[in-house]
């Protein structure tokens, strides 16, 4: 199991498609980047399951 992990997500506000870079050591994660492209916060939530795999769900910051 890969403790650092790549995952592409598409930022909601610009539709870009950006790389997060996860924590697999933490399973269960929410907190705010921002876009590389556009510059506005996206709400990361992240969970990690048992076999490591990360699963990302990106929304605007007040959603």
């Amino acid at each position: 199991m890969q403790l650092i992990v790549t995952k592409e997500v598409q930022c909601p506000y610009c539709g870009e498609t950006i790389e997060a870079v996860i924590d697999c050591s933490i399973p269960q994660q929410d907190y705010i980047e921002d876009c590389e492209v556009c510059c506005r916060p996206i709400n990361f939530n992240v969970t990690v399951d048992h076999e490591g795999e990360a699963y990302v769900v990106v929304s605007h910051e007040n959603e």
